[in-house]
């Protein structure tokens, strides 16, 4: 999700259209309307998995693997939900409201619990991961919490000083350049950066 920085600075609720696998409606994520059409796998006996046994030099072997009359289900669907194909599940697009705390910064990866894809036979649900990107200020540079702007002055401001105004992303702010102020000189504005995530560690600079 693309962010900007007034809204990493306040946190944000942001609303995201996925698709994903969903329970059918049609049979309740069972894969068959009825109960009856839902058979034990006579090849693996519902275990999903199949054994082979080889006779070598050192006695025998057992090897198992998945059962191929079932894909280790275990079970046969013997008259299939018309409307999702036997498999329990069909595609559908949803739209999430997803709140984004302050702080965040790009690459940061947010897990969103039980808003994944739908798993079979009614189980639990997977995860929805969340992976913040950060749009690029027209006049702010991050680095951390702190917020960095260059400010160009001429060489008679520079001798005899005055006031400047800053842009931040909250309003305009002045700042005093003192005369005989050299190229490079950093002044700091306490709190007027971005927050930590939950608050930990504090508010940067500006």
């Amino acid at each position: 999700v693309k962010l900007t920085l007034e809204e990493i600075a306040k946190g944000v609720e942001k609303e995201i259209s996925i698709e994903k696998s969903v329970p059918c409606p049609e049979c309740g994520g069972k894969g068959a309307k009825n109960s009856s059409d839902i058979k034990v796998c006579p090849a693996c006996n519902g275990t999903g998995q199949v054994q082979r046994v080889t006779n070598g030099l050192f006695g025998q072997t057992i090897t198992y693997s998945t059962c191929q009359q079932c894909g280790g289900e275990g079970k046969i669907i013997t008259n299939p939900c018309r409307n999702c194909g036997g498999s329990g599940l069909i595609r559908k697009r949803e739209t999430i409201k997803v709140k984004i705390p302050a702080g965040v910064e790009a690459g940061m990866q947010l897990t969103i619990h039980g808003e994944g894809h739908a798993a079979k036979n009614n189980g639990i649900n997977g995860d929805l991961l969340v992976v913040i990107e950060e749009q690029e200020h027209p006049n702010l540079k991050r680095e951390g919490t702190n917020l960095y702007y260059t400010k160009i002055i001429s060489i008679p401001e520079a001798i005899l000083g005055g006031d400047a105004e800053i842009p931040g992303l909250d309003g305009i702010f002045k700042v005093k350049i003192d005369a005989g102020t050299q190229s490079g000189t950093v002044i700091r504005l306490k709190g007027r950066g971005l927050p930590s995530v939950d608050g930990y560690g504090g508010t940067g600079d500006m």
